[in-house]
């Protein structure tokens, strides 16, 4: 099997749980926090989870196994990836190499896209801190014009530039937010995967998991929370037979689970060769399913308390609504300093995964040092994020509906159908005290392939399942 040739210098992972905190970070996002919550209180709790967790098996035990086993083998990201798998296949690395791009691409987008979100979440924190968030009370307008002031939008193109003319860049909605947000999380991916990325998330996950228990506990004893609950483990048996409930669930599984051809293959790159994969992948799934349950046990819960019906998605959900819940409850500025750190670190384990896959890019091809690497990618990142402010919601679609989705089912394809069947088991199966049966093999070609292109197909028509 050909083999990348630049793997005596990469850094690595240090331990085991360091890599799959590491995972869990990029996996735990907006999705989970935002998404998820807004998923079972639409399609009524159980009628969603069921599907949910059975695409959750399906993807952890497919997808996300074959882009860990995808970067290992490679010792690279999907550029390196995709081309060992061509040249495999055809002795050609460059026709792999070429469509490798598109998942780095992809990652660059998204990763720009949640820097803005970022940007909001520091603020958050800020007013948390402060009180300010807090002094806000239960006035719809007054929290409403709060979250406008930092997150404007522009219906236009002529509205958005004259709206950059008159402001600046730094002076729309958070400039200088989401700027400290982008060197905080730029400043711990230059410090290494081992110094800086496995440190972090190995004290920012236990912190946020720790943080969401604590507060699923306090809003569980607030009256009205009950209904929040009922929210949770309703089933609607006729539900189940609606394809949009399924489609939707696998999409929240597709996303949460972050397989999208950038992120996994490349922390797949840094794991020891002495690992087991599959079992890293079903540790990935468990827990970043159980941050989306905690995520909805704390959400649906204090929407309830609060008497307001928790069908609004996206960032009014948690920038309108939830702070208006917040703010209305027994010790509500402590549990919205608390909550709001918890999507912090939600937020800088994703984003900082999200960026890792174009700055090994650039590592690998241009040999570039890694903290030259971070500052490039770093600029992009901050120019580009502060333009696509008045578009965010536009540019997060695009990418969620097309830009990922692409990327992950190039992946499979370079993984299942490229790839001969020996070396792909040979390279998952590395580490693994018991090698995994032909069961993955054929689940992972046909099903999840078949799955990953209706996610495509669904989300471009339905407007985004992510």
């Amino acid at each position: 099997m050909a083999t990348n040739k630049n793997t005596t210098t990469r850094d690595s992972f240090r331990s085991r749980w360091g890599f799959i905190l590491a995972c869990i970070g990029s996996a735990v996002g907006m999705g989970n926090i935002w998404r998820f919550p807004i998923m079972v209180s639409k399609f009524g709790g159980l009628t969603f989870l069921i599907p949910y967790v059975l695409f959750v098996v399906l993807v952890g035990s497919t997808g996300v196994i074959e882009e860990f086993a995808l970067g290992r083998m490679a010792h690279a990201g999907p550029v390196g990836a995709f081309g060992l798998c061509t040249e495999e296949r055809i002795g050609n690395r460059k026709i792999g190499k070429t469509i490798g791009i598109i998942p780095i691409l992809g990652s660059l987008m998204l990763a720009i896209g949640y820097t803005v979100v970022l940007g909001w979440i520091f603020k958050y924190c800020f007013m948390g801190i402060t009180g300010s968030l807090y002094a806000l009370g239960t006035d719809m307008p007054a929290i409403g014009s709060a979250f406008g002031a930092i997150a404007p939008e522009a219906e236009h193109l002529n509205e958005a530039i004259r709206m950059m003319i008159r402001e600046g860049f730094f002076g729309i909605g958070n400039g200088v937010w989401q700027l400290i947000g982008l060197v905080i999380s730029l400043t711990i991916m230059a410090m290494g995967i081992a110094g800086g990325i496995e440190k972090a998330n190995k004290v920012m996950m236990p912190l946020l998991f720790g943080l969401f228990v604590v507060l699923s506990i306090y809003i569980g004893f607030l009256p009205g929370s009950a209904a929040g609950y009922r929210y949770i483990f309703m089933l609607d048996p006729k539900g189940l037979l609606h394809p949009q409930v399924w489609i939707y669930a696998f999409g929240q599984a597709f996303f949460s689970l972050s397989v999208a051809g950038n992120g996994s293959i490349i922390y797949g790159s840094y794991l020891s060769e002495g690992e087991s994969i599959p079992s890293s992948a079903r540790n990935v799934a468990l827990f970043d399913t159980i941050a989306a349950l905690l995520a909805a046990l704390v959400i649906l819960p204090a929407m309830a308390a609060g008497g307001v019906e928790p069908s609004n998605g996206g960032p009014g959900l948690m920038f309108i609504y939830l702070v208006n819940v917040l703010n209305h409850m027994a010790g509500g500025r402590i549990v919205g300093m608390v909550f709001f750190f918890c999507v912090l670190f939600a937020g800088i384990s994703s984003i900082v995964n999200l960026y890792e896959a174009p700055v090994a890019f650039l590592q690998e091809t241009l040999n570039l040092h890694r903290i030259s690497a971070v500052a490039v990618i770093g600029v992009v990142g901050a120019l580009v994020s502060l333009v696509i402010q008045p578009w965010t919601s536009q540019w997060m679609d695009i990418v969620s509906i097309y830009i990922c989705p692409i990327g992950a089912l190039l992946a499979g394809i370079m993984f299942f159908w490229v790839l001969p069947r020996e070396t792909a088991l040979r390279a998952v199966n590395q580490g693994s005290s018991k090698p995994i049966g032909n069961w993955f093999y054929s689940l992972g070609k046909y099903v999840f392939i078949l799955c990953s292109v209706i996610a495509l197909v669904a989300g471009a028509k339905l407007g985004g399942i992510g």
